[in-house]
Order: C-alpha cells, then sequence, then structure tokens
C-alpha cells in the first residue's frame, strides 16, 4: 500500500489506515528505526532497566535529607 507524506504542524508523517493499525496490534507508543532508507514501525521492545520515577527516587534514604543548612548553602555559593 503506498501513503502520502502529509505536513503535520512543523512535522512530516503519514495516516495510517484503521484495517493496518487493527491488523498490526500496535499501541498508543511505537518504536522507529531507520535502516538503508526503510522506516520501520513496531512496538517497543521491552526492557529489563528499572524505571526511575520520582516516587522511587523519593523513597531513596539518601534523597530524604532536607536541604535546608545553611552551610551547604555557603559551600555552594561560589560555584
Amino acid at each position: 500500500m503506498r501513503a502520502s507524506i502529509i505536513k503535520i504542524g512543523n512535522s512530516k508523517g503519514i495516516r495510517i489506515p484503521k484495517p493496518i493499525l487493527e491488523e498490526s496490534d500496535l499501541g498508543d507508543t511505537v518504536e522507529l528505526t531507520v535502516k538503508r532508507g526503510s522506516i520501520t514501525i513496531s512496538k517497543p521492545r521491552k526492557s529489563n532497566k528499572a524505571v526511575l520515577n520520582e516516587s522511587y527516587l523519593a523513597s531513596l534514604p539518601a534523597l530524604r535529607k532536607t536541604w535546608d543548612d545553611p552551610r551547604e548553602d555557603e559551600a555552594w555559593k561560589d560555584l
């Protein structure tokens, strides 16, 4: 199937027909790869890396410290 590249704001894109999207079972997020003049659209690969979100970072003991000691401000003021 052929599709036209269209202007979308400051970018360009293509419209993917509904039957193709349904058959591909793609979600809202996709992975794009470019190889030798081709663009491939696929499901994102699952990552084994931990996601560092705000609640996780806040749970770390080292980050629970309050940063309101005036000595710290004095130590960093010249940087």
